[in-house]
Parts: C-alpha cells; structure tokens; sequence
C-alpha cells in the first residue's frame, strides 16, 4: 500500500472513531498535501461534527474554560463558558505547531482525553463538560528540533509522515460518509481473534516498541478497518493495517522474526490416538499463529520509510529530544516584569490583575447582597496580582583536555565547535566559557562572552601537551556554574576529555589517586545539563566513570570533527533532568 493510499484511509479511520483512537500526529510543513488531507478527514466527518483549531499557546482558561465574567455578574450567580476543547466534544482538535505545545498545556490536553471530560474548579464552583474529542497534531519540527510532547503522541494511535509523498499522488479516500456512518453502527459489534492482540504485542515488541497503550490502539484501529469494510471480524489484513499505520511508524529498532509463541505441550505417546490427534492440531494452530505473527510484522516493516530503516540499522541513530546547548534556559519567577505565568493572591507588592480579581469576586455576589445592575463587591480576598516569569539566559561552559599527544587534534575540533555554538548562542544572547586543562592546572581561557572575535583570539594560542588534572577542571567548571546560577543564569556543561586523570588534586600525579579526586569533584558539581564527551580511541570505561558521577550524558566519541561534535552538542539530550 503505497504512503497516499495509507492516508486515505488513516483519514476514514479517523473519521468513524475520532475519541477511540485518540487522534492522528500528522508531520508535514505547511504544503498543499497537508491541507488536502485535512480538507478530506473534514469532509469524512459527519454534518455538524465540531471542529476546532488549536494554538499551541493557547492559554489554560481558553483550553477548559472558566468563569464567563459578564454572564456571572448579570445573573449573580456563577456561570461557566466554555473552553475549546469542550466546544468540540464530539469532533475533533486541531493543535499547529504541536512541537511547540508546553508540557503544561500537553498534560491538561491529555487529562481530558483520559476522562472524556472537562473539571475545573475555579472559586468553589467546579466546572464539568463533556469533552470527547480526537486530536490533529500538526507536526512542523525539522531535523534537530523537539518533537510534540510525547505524552500527548502516546495517546494517538495513527502517526501519518508527509514530508516525503510524491505531489503527483492524490490522497483520497474511497469511503463517503454515508459508509462511515455505517461503520460507525457497525464498530460496537467488531471482534478480533483472542490471539489477535498477541499478533500486535509480538509485532510491538519485535520492532522495540515499549508503551503499553500502542497494541490497544492498533486493535481498536484493526477493529474499525473491519467496521469500514462492514465487517465484524478482525482479518490479517486489519491487523496489517494497524501495525503500518500505528506500530510502524514509532519502531525503534528492526527484527528479522517476531517474538516467539509459547511451545506446545509434549507429544504424548503413540498409543494414545486421540491425543496425539489434539497435539497435532495444537501444533497446526501454533505454526499459522506465528506465520499471521511474520505476515503483520512483515506489513510492519514495509511501511517503514527507508531514511528510518537506515538510521534504524545505523549504530549512530539519534534517539534524543531536547538539545543540551544552544537552547533557552529555565523559566525562574519574577517580580514586575517578564512573561505573563497566571496570577496569585495579592501581597500588595504586585500589579493588580483585574480579570483574575473579577473572576474571583463574582461568584460571591449573592452572598455580598449584589445582584444584577449592582456594582460589582470586592473583598480584599479577592484581589489577584500578575505572576511573571523570565527565561534564563544559557551559560555553556566546555572543558577542554589539552593533554597529550593528541591534544592538537582535539583543540581544533573544540574550536571549530565552540565558534558553531557561539553563532547560534550569539541569536539567543546566550554566553560561552571554555576552561582548558593541563599540566597540574585547569584554566579559564575563555571567560563567559558571547563575542565570536574574542573566542578565536583566546583559542587560537592555547596550548596543548602534559598531565590530565581533571579534577581541577572539574572544581574550575563546578565554580563557574556556581556563579552563573547566582548570576541568574542557566549552566550547561559539555566536557571534552579521554577521562584518564592522572594529576590529582594537589599536583602530585598517579592515576589512582587523580581518578579518586575526579569522581569526589564530579559528585560535586550542580545539578544542571551536563554532556561527557569521551574522546579516546576506544570507549573508557573510567570515562564513562565520571559522566555517570557528573550525571552527564556520556557519549563515546572517538574521532569527532567540529561539525560532528557541536552537532552532538546540540542534539545530545539531558541526563535525567525533566522537561
């Protein structure tokens, strides 16, 4: 089945069950494909199905809904407006630009979603709504940047890709709505095989697929093809459906067989005829439940796209998220000025926020002896104040080994990478520091600055050749990171090093001794996005070591270059830190 094909029909799917199977990630920039096949899922829909678009900023009061102000006021008693994903129970949600939708928004998105409703409560009064919706997550990311919150993607049972389909190919679909109307009568009465969901749990697990929630959303995607085929019994070629449009898309590595069925029982002894007749036929049934297994995961695997199926088999692929470097740094609170974060009881040291004040007043005008045409009744409880917040600027401090033989080598590669990072740090206001260790010493020969002249006249004389203090560079970087907190600002660590320290921490040298003194300063360093970049010939295991004592992202790296490494310094993903 070709891409096109598989469109068409995600789009029927989609129509008959929008809150069952939960929604479609659709990738693709805005192009005509994208439109054409939005335009064929809206006219899939029943009449008078909601339909609703979605910023990715949208605001929490606008998403659920809240107090409606002026309702409130005239009729002195609460009254609830709706929110958009209330207005489109039913239907289905919209959101653009997915990738850039908060973990805040994604997590209020996906509690609807899990209870099929609406619950706000706002001052007392708790707001319920009806909300069965599907969802439409248009993704716009390119290479390098954050996908949608995968909290949210979980919940999607189909993932369309339309970044690469042929403008000659029309989607279309072949389904009208009079037969999903039809299969939407149907789908109640759809049932698979027991051993239906065990096909897609091998098919998940052989292509490395770990969420529980991806096999139940291709049985329910499984169950409704049959429905749009006015079918009640789910057939291989549903399952196959399935895998290609829910399974496939999300694999993580590629499997030659799936997983194998348990073995039936022994074979009893020839004498016992009739046993041995049941033993045959349980082995009958075994073998063609593994040959249905082989088939949908072969169905699988074909609708992988061959760029995945090459950075798949690739041992380089890129798994990470969020970058490490290059990126905003962490929303902090402020006082009076910054990003509008909601409000909070007011402490007299704020900017008053009418609407929140109102908001919470109106309630209470009844019991304030109010009523309609009155003026409104506020008591100092009342009164809300403007929550801001500000996004740190990045300080991203490299530590460079400029030890050994080879040190020559990788200074230049650190070079080139840290002019890269500046260009783009350079855009964000962001700082850069690079601390060079060798000899017994760690210095900063780089002090924070976002000036590119400045980094290449500092790099350019650095020298190279000596001991490995790592140690020291670890308390040099440590304290610049101490610093930049205080100042307000948001550290990230990237450290270039072969991890053999062999200068302790009080100059006299020994492996074991500077070994120890490294992992006592890297359990010291703060808690912030750290990057150990491992520069041997081979993987060292004392290297790996201390990134886990830095709780850094370790990253063997034998040979880098400059664009490979400030690549990997912008792709590698945080080390157990939260969204």
């Amino acid at each position: 089945m070709s891409l096109a094909e598989r469109a068409g029909h995600a789009a029927a799917l989609l129509a008959v069950d929008p809150f069952g199977l939960g929604g479609v990630c659709l990738r693709s920039p805005a192009q005509p494909a994208r439109e054409y096949w939005l335009r064929i899922l809206r006219e899939s829909l029943p009449e008078q199905t909601p339909w609703r678009r979605l910023p990715s900023n949208i605001p929490p009061d606008r998403l659920l809904g809240d107090l409606d102000i002026e309702a409130t006021l005239k009729a002195a008693r609460p009254v609830a407006e709706r929110g958009v994903l209330a207005a489109a129970d039913g239907g289905l949600v919209v959101i653009a630009m997915a990738e850039r939708l908060s973990a805040q928004t994604a997590s209020l998105i996906n509690g609807v979603m899990d209870a099929g409703q609406v619950l706000v409560p706002r001052s007392g009064v708790m707001i319920e709504h009806p909300a069965r919706i599907g969802i439409v997550a248009l993704d716009e990311s390119e290479a390098g940047e954050d996908p949608p919150p995968p909290s949210l993607i979980d919940r999607l049972a189909i993932m369309l890709d339309l970044r690469h389909i042929d403008p000659r190919s029309q989607v279309r679909s072949v389904h009208d709505r009079e037969s999903i109307a039809a299969a939407r009568r149907l789908l109640p009465l759809a049932r698979a095989a027991p051993d239906m969901m065990e096909t897609l749990c091998s098919a998940c697990a052989a292509l490395g697929v770990t969420s529980p929630r991806i096999a139940w959303l291709a049985l329910r995607v499984a169950k409704v093809s049959a429905a749009l085929d006015e079918r009640t019994d789910v057939s291989e070629y549903d399952a196959g459906l399935a895998a290609q449009l829910v399974i496939a898309p999300r694999a993580t590595r590629l499997a030659s067989n799936p997983a194998p069925r348990d073995e039936p029982a022994p074979e009893a002894p020839a004498d016992q005829s009739g046993t041995d007749e049941s033993a045959t036929d349980g082995g009958a049934r075994t073998s063609h439940s593994e040959a249905v297994d082989a088939r949908v995961l072969e169905a699988a695997r074909a609708a992988i796209p061959l760029g995945l199926l090459v950075g798949l088999e690739s041992a380089h692929v890129n798994r990470s998220r969020s970058s490490i470097a290059g990126r905003a740094g962490a929303l902090r609170a402020a006082g009076r000025r910054g990003r509008p974060a909601g409000s909070r009881p007011a402490t007299g040291r704020g900017r008053l926020h009418l609407v929140e004040t109102l908001r919470a007043a109106a309630p209470w005008q009844r019991l304030r002896g109010g009523g309609a045409g009155e003026p409104v009744r506020i008591a100092s409880q009342d009164l809300r104040e403007y929550r801001f917040k500000v996004r740190s600027p990045t300080l991203t401090i490299f530590a460079v080994d400029a030890s050994g033989s080879s040190a020559l080598n990788r200074l230049a590669e650190a070079k080139g990478a840290v002019e890269m990072m500046l260009a783009e740090c350079y855009i964000r206001r962001d700082t850069v520091a690079v601390v060079a260790f060798r000899n017994s010493t760690a210095e900063l020969v780089l002090p924070p600055t976002r000036s590119l002249v400045r980094a290449k006249r500092c790099l350019a004389g650095l020298p190279g050749g000596g001991g490995t203090p790592l140690a020291a560079a670890l308390a040099s970087v440590a304290a610049l990171a101490r610093q930049a907190r205080r100042r307000g600002e948001t550290p990230t660590i990237v450290m270039l090093t072969d991890g053999r320290a062999n200068v302790a921490r009080s100059g006299a040298a020994g492996r074991a001794a500077a070994h120890a003194d490294a992992l006592v300063a890297a359990r010291a360093l703060p808690l912030c996005d750290s990057l150990f970049i491992d520069s041997s010939p081979k993987p060292n295991p004392l290297a790996r070591e201390i990134a886990d004592a830095m709780r850094a992202r370790y990253v063997a790296l034998p040979h880098p270059g400059a664009a490979h490494l400030s690549g990997m310094v912008r792709a590698a993903a945080r080390a157990g830190a939260g969204p």
